[in-house]
């Protein structure tokens, strides 16, 4: 007998498969091959492949934004958070795959808006680590787009030419230089 799948199973299968190979792999009938299940247990929890797929995402922006926040606030000190934040980011290749299926599906329509939350969530919450370190709030703001910017960047060459992105502490250490540095 097969033991019985839950939503939290369906759905970190296909966070798995959306980091591999985009959105489109997020299809039940794969993802019960990869599970072991049958298509009725997916259906069981999701009345279609758009259900699962909306489900999967609010799980990436509850585990890879929410979480990661609730994370870095353990840190005292704005500047202590921000390097928590970047060594936690630029360090999570499997997240950095997921953002990048996401980023390519960006005109999807069920992933349009979670892109859009997560990206204003994200650099609003750099916004408020840049004033609390005492960068006024323009001055904040695109110190924020920068911070982002670089973690993208990165996230791109980890996938695309890893070999690039050596000395991934010492890279950490020269970007957190760069966006807090005072003119």
């Amino acid at each position: 007998m097969r033991a019985r799948r839950t939503k939290d199973d369906w759905t970190a299968v296909a966070l798995a498969a959306l980091a591999e190979g985009g959105v489109a792999a997020v299809a039940v009938e794969p993802l019960a091959a990869r599970l072991g299940a049958t298509k009725g247990s997916a259906y069981w929890h999701f009345p279609n492949r758009e259900a699962l797929l909306r489900a999967t995402l609010e799980r990436w922006e509850r585990e890879h934004t929410e979480a990661v926040i609730d994370l870095v606030e353990a840190e005292a000190a704005p500047r202590d958070r921000l390097r928590r934040l970047f060594g936690f980011v630029l360090e999570d290749a499997r997240s950095s795959a997921v953002e990048l299926a996401l980023l390519a599906a960006k005109d999807d329509p069920a992933v349009a808006p979670v892109l859009l939350r997560v990206t204003d969530r994200r650099v609003d919450y750099l916004v408020e680590l840049f004033e609390a370190i005492g960068f006024p709030a323009d001055d904040a703001r695109h110190r924020a787009v920068l911070a982002y910017s670089v973690y993208l960047g990165q996230a791109q060459l980890m996938t695309a030419a890893p070999h690039v992105v050596r000395a991934r502490r010492a890279l950490l250490e020269h970007t957190l230089a760069a966006v807090t540095a005072r003119a």
